[in-house]
């Protein structure tokens, strides 16, 4: 699969990412207590670890979006 990912995109769903997984795990808010949010977040917080890694987002391949310059 080519690069579909941008520097400022890889960026911001690294971030998300993180913060996603501290939501889920470390921040202690109610809503996060319940497993639906919790683990739904923990699994969005990965994969945009991984897309973020990997500089490929195969939604932005079916839609045929690149936000990188090559």
């Amino acid at each position: 699969m080519t690069v579909n990912v941008g520097t400022i995109d890889r960026v911001l769903r690294a971030v998300l990412g993180v913060v996603l997984l501290y939501l889920a795990f470390a921040s202690g808010l109610p809503l996060f207590d319940g497993a639906v949010f919790k683990y739904g977040a923990a699994i969005v917080g990965v994969v945009m670890l991984v897309v973020a890694a990997v500089r490929v987002c195969p939604l932005y391949a079916i839609i045929g979006i690149k936000t990188c310059r090559t």
